[in-house]
């Protein structure tokens, strides 16, 4: 069953103690597309701007992406910039430019309303909720957020959390939001705000599951060598969200699709930061996610 995502097509310009890629493909929906169509069909809606180089779009289509809903408009293509610390964990951002991303609207191709799954990427909270109302009765919506939206929209962000069936933020986003310093409290705060469930992400630490029925944690996959963590957990979305399409898995599920899942997604993600933008995701095997996926369970069996 197919998966709608809304979020933003971009190039990243990253730099690393050790190299620097200028307006390399990234973006919320770049990633989580990428990772995604490894277990279902996935529909992307976001915009471009002039300057955007088919080859990128080219690169989504031919991996499966139906990009249909990605459209051009006059401007410029909304351009992070950022350099990393020699840990690779810190980071400081040096540019931010929405370029036509700043008057995005997102519009749904027809008959795209019908898609049972909705992942809200990270994009105000007033659009997640138009593109949520927008979509008949779906199976289920998950929706990721940041920092930015709970200082600044908390009254949108409230409303559209109501609609929601899962929630993706990181440990200090979740802290920020539920005001709450311990994450279990924290969860079960933001679970009285709307979302059935909660996912935590940790990033080098893993990530927490807080569900109907059972908290779950799972570690990070240890790797020899970070590259470029860019985009590790909109990569983590969309193998958490593309194995519950695959699985056809609804809001009344049982916790333990959940739970497969979030081995789904910190294997996926554990890709990502192996390469610069999204090529490990370009050349990723079944066999090494699979390995991957079995690494995880073998690092949380006695």
């Amino acid at each position: 069953m197919s998966i709608l995502v809304v979020g933003s097509v971009a190039y990243d310009t990253v730099e690393t103690p050790r190299e620097r890629r200028e307006r390399q493909l990234g973006g919320s929906a770049s990633f989580f597309s990428l990772a995604a169509i490894r277990f279902a069909p996935v529909r992307a809606v976001g915009v471009v701007g002039e300057d955007f180089r088919q080859e990128d779009l080219d690169l989504l289509s031919s991996r499966g992406v139906d990009i249909a809903g990605i459209v051009r408009a006059p401007g410029d293509t909304f351009h992070w910039s950022g350099r990393y610390h020699a840990d690779m964990i810190e980071r400081d951002t040096l540019a931010t430019e929405l370029g036509v991303f700043k008057d995005f609207h997102p519009i749904l191709p027809k008959g795209w309303e019908a898609s049972p799954y909705l992942f809200l990427a990270n994009i105000h909270p007033a659009l997640q909720e138009q593109v949520l109302d927008s979509v008949e009765t779906p199976r289920l919506v998950i929706l990721d957020t940041m920092n930015l939206w709970i200082d600044t929209t908390r009254d949108a962000l409230a409303s559209v959390l109501r609609k929601v069936d899962v929630l993706l933020l990181n440990d200090g986003e979740a802290r920020m939001l539920s005001g709450k310093s311990g994450l279990a409290e924290a969860a079960a705060s933001i679970r009285d705000m709307g979302p059935d469930r909660v996912v935590i992400k940790k990033g080098e630490h893993g990530a927490l599951y807080f569900g109907r029925g059972s908290v779950m944690a799972v570690p990070a996959i240890l790797l020899p060598e970070v590259i470029d963590p860019t985009g590790a957990g909109d990569t983590f979305a969309g193998g958490f969200v593309g194995h519950l399409a695959k699985a056809g898995a609804d809001r009344d599920s049982d916790d333990a699709i959940f739970r497969r899942a979030m081995l789904s997604g910190t294997a996926m993600a554990s890709f990502c930061p192996q390469t610069f933008s999204v090529e490990s995701l370009t050349h990723l095997s079944d066999k090494a996610l699979a390995e991957r996926v079995a690494c995880l369970e073998a690092m949380m069996t006695p």
